[in-house]
């Protein structure tokens, strides 16, 4: 290891605390907005400001390209992307960011059961223990029956079987694309989903947003800026330190998520929510972490893209 190293796998840490922050915010804000936006709106302003900022990113770029060498993959991997975001928006409006973040947390053990049932790849005793375990957090975070989340638990867990659907494609095609165009048609893919989405939706989106006080603006468009920082700075991060290395530090999004949710709505987690959360955030990351070393030992090396535990 050089002497620059450490502080390269410093930065990309400080980079992916900070994307795990964004997204934190970026789902209070939802949760905010969600009280006077439709999803369609929330989801069209969110990936259409995406598309504009990797438009103009990439347009500046010497180095960088709209061309994707499979674009069938980005329109697939944008549309289960979308989907992910539009049950989480929808999530978001009927239940707490906490319980909402971890949720959307079992992505990586979620990814397991995709990959045995869809790739049918070989998966070990402990890997399906995690499984196990972290279903078991996910029940204590909801307790079936005691009236905290209800029926409203089933859309999380619906973006979190699309987005681990999403991981498992990701992981075999992102290797051979440039991340940064990939995150481009991320937010093209998702914007050409909900347009026709905002279109056919009752309320007209234009009379809408000019009703809209500045204040409720204001928080739609840091819907979009957080979540395209998010990825942006995930793209970062992986460029600083590799992936075994970040994926745990991903799991500080429980944390900030229970912060700002009570910081804005007053809404704290209680002691079962706690220790559920804690229950996926181990199980989690150490499934995040087993799926990176299973593809450094396939020697495909492993992207931003791939990196992401949640849909956002």
């Amino acid at each position: 290891m050089s002497p620059a190293e450490p502080r390269h796998h410093l930065l990309g840490i400080a980079f992916v605390i900070g994307a795990a922050s964004c997204f934190a915010t970026m789902d209070t804000t939802v949760r905010y907005v969600g009280a006077h936006f439709s999803v369609a709106l929330v989801l069209w302003a969110r990936y259409g400001l995406h598309a504009s900022i990797m438009t103009l990113w990439i347009a500046l770029s010497r180095q960088r390209s709209f061309r994707s060498a499979n674009p069938m993959f980005q329109i697939a991997r944008g549309a289960l992307l979308a989907f992910s975001s539009a049950m989480a928006f929808a999530a978001l409006r009927r239940m707490p960011v906490a319980e909402f973040t971890a949720i959307v947390m079992l992505t990586p053990v979620v990814a397991t059961v995709v990959a045995r049932l869809w790739l049918k790849e070989q998966v070990s005793r402990l890997r399906w223990a995690l499984v196990v375990g972290g279903f078991l957090g996910a029940l204590i975070v909801v307790r079936p029956g005691s009236g905290l989340v209800g029926w409203a638990a089933l859309l999380p867990l619906a973006a979190t079987f699309s987005n681990a659907a999403f991981q498992s494609m990701t992981s075999r095609y992102a290797p051979h694309e440039d991340p940064f165009t990939t995150n481009f048609y991320t937010g093209a893919t998702g914007v050409t989903i909900a347009t026709p989405l905002l279109l056919a939706s009752v309320a007209d989106p234009v009379d809408t947003l000019l009703a809209a006080p500045a204040v409720q603006i204001g928080a739609l468009l840091a819907v979009a800026i957080l979540g395209t920082a998010g990825h942006l700075l995930l793209i970062l991060a992986l460029g600083k330190a590799p992936a075994s290395t970040l994926m745990p530090f991903q799991y500080v999004q429980l944390a900030a998520a229970a912060l700002a949710g009570y910081l804005v709505f007053g809404l704290a987690p209680d002691g079962w929510s706690w220790l559920g959360m804690a229950i996926i955030g181990v199980c989690g990351a150490a499934s995040a972490w087993l799926n990176v070393r299973a593809a450094a030992e396939r020697h495909r090396p492993v992207s931003a893209v791939q990196a992401d535990t949640v849909a956002e």
